[in-house]
């Protein structure tokens, strides 16, 4: 399935996210409580606020049920089961690896694809230079 080009935003509404996705405010809703890993946020006038993330999984999710034609349980038990095959990676790395990634950096990669080696170097060497700039911060005076 292709899907379509996502704004450059950090938060969308409800509005925006079923036009994006191609469903009824109310199916989003629904498959807010069917679908744990659908958690929007709310904004101080309590109107859903989806991130990035959330609706590449609706994405997903619309793909299971409408395209390949999956029943609510089987796209729950796919998801659950490309969670599980991707969580053995993060097993093995430190707490401050583990942070939620920038939703920015999620939309040139693959939703289910492991960073390439390329990939896994410069991340490595990004943190190395956070941690070198966060000790050079802490030492300088006032």
């Amino acid at each position: 399935m292709d899907q379509p080009e996502l704004p450059n935003k950090l938060y969308f509404r409800i509005g925006e996210v079923a036009k994006i996705v191609g469903v009824k405010p109310y199916v989003l809703r629904y498959w807010e409580t069917e679908f744990p890993s659908i958690k929007p946020g709310k904004s101080p006038s309590r109107h859903r606020l989806y991130r990035l993330r959330d609706v590449e999984r609706l994405l997903e999710i619309k793909n299971l049920l409408y395209e390949e034609r999956f029943t609510i349980a089987g796209a729950k038990k796919r998801l659950k089961d490309d969670i599980e095959d991707s969580a053995p990676q993060a097993a093995d790395t430190s707490p401050s690896q583990t942070a939620e990634p920038d939703d920015r950096a999620a939309r040139t990669v693959e939703p289910h694809s492991a960073p390439s080696s390329e990939q896994r170097r410069r991340l490595r060497t990004i943190r190395q230079e956070l941690q070198d700039l966060y000790t050079a911060l802490e030492r300088k005076p006032g």
